[in-house]
């Protein structure tokens, strides 16, 4: 006798974000990271105001990028070890303090000393995103309400990226340059210390009592897993994000770049909203494999844009498993990495994330001045299909004991 399986439950966003402890700290957290998205760039013009050298610019932002995803692991590590509170609150009053410094640089500032503040901006930059979900992989029991977090998240956060350039960059730097990394440092301070003082950060405490190996969240296979994939993912995101403004310029339109890209995030925001009110799979290995072969297949006819119309329309389709996949990453890591490593866990991916966007963007531009943006849009094709290859080649390493 055949029985006919129940349709999956629909998640309500707002049954998830009412349990207490949640609000409060993913609003603090977007409010920290909203310069996240345009910090790099407004490092890049601030110092080519300073020494009138893009150049320059892009080693500046660039060291920041590479000390802040080789910290980040190891702040992580720390908070598992003593709790969030003290690390936000100090990392954010650092990281503010080295963006004003930075700030208030007057004409003709060696390139050392930029180099050297770059430094300690990226080095202190709290690891906001890794806590917060650390405090969902235990406040929220049900896995259909934590998923639905992580997709939400997912979501919103393609929104603080782009709102983050056009208020910050388009906005306060249009009248000052010098304002705009301000407001990334009083932005960023000040969302980290808020979300230190939330309840739910305050309270929360490591698990000090859980035997630690010395590979940390490493020690883990399914984490191991998820650093490559995330590392072969950033190469796809930055080539993608190098291809766009190439093609929007032969096409003689280089202002839609920006538009373009937007639309990208608006694709993925959707996706994120579409699979959060699906809720968790019960076989949550087997659908981040799934879709990561969505998201490739879905980047290849970016290949087949002849101008920004029907690159626009493209893109957005491209976007729709994006955000998905970096959910089903956060939601994988809560259950994946070894009791007392998750915000080190969760800082991993993100430095994988970051390490890939970084080599992404040189062999993305190489691509593309050698071969054209449609060859440079196959590459991130090929990046992602890769990502899918390594997961299901190591799936077992993504199921939970």
């Amino acid at each position: 006798m055949s029985t006919v399986a129940p349709a999956p439950s629909r998640v309500s966003f707002a049954t998830a974000l009412r349990t207490p402890g949640i609000a409060r700290p993913i609003a603090a957290s977007l409010l920290g990271r909203l310069p996240m998205g345009a910090v790099g760039l407004v490092l890049i013009l601030q110092t080519r105001s300073l020494t009138g050298s893009y150049a320059s610019g892009g080693l500046v932002a660039g060291t920041s990028a590479l000390f802040f995803g080789a910290s980040a692991p190891l702040l992580g590590r720390v908070i598992d070890r003593r709790g969030q509170t003290g690390v936000l609150v100090a990392g954010g009053m650092v990281n503010g303090a080295a963006l004003a410094a930075f700030a208030m640089l007057p004409h003709g500032t060696g390139l050392g000393v930029l180099l050297a503040l770059a430094v300690v901006i990226g080095a202190a930059e709290p690891p906001l995103g890794p806590c917060v979900r650390t405090l969902w992989s235990e406040l929220l029991e049900d896995p259909d309400l934590r998923y639905a977090v992580y997709a939400l998240e997912a979501s919103v956060l393609e929104v603080v990226y782009i709102l983050g350039p056009v208020l910050i960059v388009a906005g306060i730097g249009s009248l000052s340059l010098r304002a705009a990394v301000l407001a990334c440092a009083i932005l960023g301070a000040a969302g980290s210390i808020v979300f230190a003082l939330t309840p739910a950060s305050r309270h929360w405490r490591p698990h000090v009592d859980e035997a630690r190996s010395r590979a940390g969240a490493l020690a883990a296979g399914g984490i191991r897993t998820l650093l490559a994939v995330m590392v072969l993912a950033g190469i796809s995101i930055a080539a993608i994000e190098v291809a766009v403004p190439a093609l929007c310029e032969r096409a003689g339109s280089r202002g839609a770049a920006g538009l373009v890209l937007g639309a990208w995030g608006l694709g993925s925001m959707a996706g994120g909203f579409v699979s959060g009110r699906r809720g968790a799979s019960a076989d949550p290995a087997l659908r981040f494999v799934w879709l990561l072969c969505a998201l490739a297949l879905a980047t290849v006819p970016l290949a087949l844009a002849t101008g920004v119309a029907s690159l626009a329309a493209l893109i957005v389709v491209a976007g729709l498993a994006l955000a998905p996949s970096l959910a089903a990453v956060n939601g994988l890591i809560g259950v994946l990495a070894p009791p007392g490593t998750v915000t080190e866990a969760n800082t991993w991916t993100l430095s994988g994330l970051a390490a890939g966007i970084a080599a992404g963007g040189a062999l993305g531009g190489a691509v593309v001045q050698g071969a054209g943006p449609p060859t440079a849009f196959l590459v991130a094709a090929a990046a992602v299909a890769a990502a899918a290859a390594v997961a299901a080649a190591r799936r077992a390493s993504l199921r939970a004991l």
